[in-house]
C-alpha cells in the first residue's frame, strides 16, 4: 500500500478545461492515495447526490422502515423499480413513458417518489433522515441536501473521501446489502445512459450505476466490469472499482459536456494504468 501513496495521475486534472477541480483517489482501507486541488472546497454534486440518497435508502431497508417490494410509483411499481430506474417514469415529473420493468428509464422523478416513501415511513424529512443515517455518522459535516434527493446535494472532496471509504468497507450497512445494491437489478434492460446514448443493456444496481460492458463509459475503458458509481451534470463523479480496490472522486466547476466525455475517459484510463503498474 505504501507504494500507492504518491500517485501522479490526479495532476492530469490541471489540464482540464475547468477553472477549479478537486480529485481524490481512495484505497479500500480509506487511505488517500492521491489528490489534486482543495479537498475542503464545496461543490454542487448534481446526480452524484443519488449515491448518498441510495445509501440512506439501504439503511432504511436494513432497519425495516421500508421494503424493496413496497408499492410506489405507477401501478405495479415498487421501491426496487424506482431506485433501479425501471418504474417507467419519465426523467422529470410523474409521466409514465414505459411499462413497469420493461426498460431502463433514468428518472429523477422516481427518486422523488422513492424518498417520499422513506419520509412517510420514518416520520421525518428525507434530508433529516440522510443527515442522521449517513452524513453525521461518517463525519460529512460540509455535505447538505439542499434540494432534490436526486440532484440537490453539495459536498466537499474531504466528505466524499469518507463516503468512498464507507462504500468500500461498509460500517453503516451490511456488506451483503451493499453487494446487492451494486449488482445488476432487472438484468437485460436497455436504456439511455445520459450523455452517452443507448446502452444494450443499460445495467444498474439499486441506485448505483454499473460499468459492466458499457461502451462508451465515463469511467473509461480500463475499469473492471464490477465498477459502480455515478456522475453528475455539474461536472462531478465518484466510482468504486472493487477489483482494483480503489475509489476515485472528481469535482469540478464546469457543467458536464463533451469536454468531460473525453477528459474523464483519458484521466480514468491513466489512473487505472498507474494503479496497475504500482500494485
Amino acid at each position: 500500500m505504501e507504494r500507492l501513496q504518491q500517485l501522479t495521475s490526479p495532476k492530469i486534472a490541471a489540464e482540464w478545461p475547468v477553472d477549479t477541480a478537486t480529485i481524490a483517489v481512495v484505497g479500500a482501507d480509506g487511505a488517500l492515495l492521491g489528490q489534486y486541488g482543495d479537498l475542503d472546497r464545496v461543490y454542487p454534486l448534481a446526480s452524484v447526490t443519488k449515491l448518498l440518497t441510495a445509501y440512506a435508502v439501504l439503511i432504511a431497508v436494513e432497519e425495516g422502515a421500508v421494503e424493496w417490494d413496497h408499492p410506489a410509483g405507477p401501478a405495479g411499481s415498487t421501491l426496487r423499480h424506482l431506485i433501479a430506474h425501471t418504474s417507467g417514469l419519465a426523467f422529470e415529473g410523474g409521466t409514465t413513458v414505459a411499462e413497469v420493468g420493461a426498460k431502463r428509464v433514468y428518472s429523477n422523478g422516481g427518486f422523488d417518489l422513492l424518498t417520499a416513501t422513506v419520509e412517510e415511513a420514518s416520520g421525518i424529512s428525507f434530508a433529516s433522515y440522510l443527515a442522521e443515517a449517513v452524513l453525521e455518522p461518517l463525519g460529512m459535516s460540509s455535505t447538505v441536501l439542499a434540494g432534490s434527493p436526486a440532484a440537490g446535494a453539495v459536498a466537499s472532496g474531504a466528505d466524499l473521501v469518507r463516503f468512498a471509504a464507507e462504500l468500500q468497507s461498509p460500517q453503516l450497512v451490511s456488506p451483503e446489502l451493499v453487494s446487492e445494491a451494486t449488482t445488476v437489478a432487472f438484468p437485460g434492460r436497455d436504456g439511455v445512459l445520459p450523455g452517452y446514448g443507448m446502452q444494450r443493456p443499460n445495467d444498474w444496481g439499486l441506485g448505483f450505476e454499473l460499468r459492466d460492458g458499457k461502451e462508451p463509459h465515463w469511467t473509461g475503458t480500463l475499469t473492471s466490469p464490477s465498477t459502480f458509481g455515478h456522475f453528475g451534470q455539474s461536472g462531478t463523479f465518484l466510482w468504486v472499482d472493487p477489483v482494483l480496490k480503489v475509489a476515485c472522486i472528481a469535482l469540478t466547476d464546469r457543467v458536464f459536456g463533451r469536454w468531460a466525455i473525453r477528459a474523464w475517459s483519458e484521466f480514468n484510463d491513466a489512473l487505472v494504468t498507474e494503479l496497475r503498474g504500482r500494485s
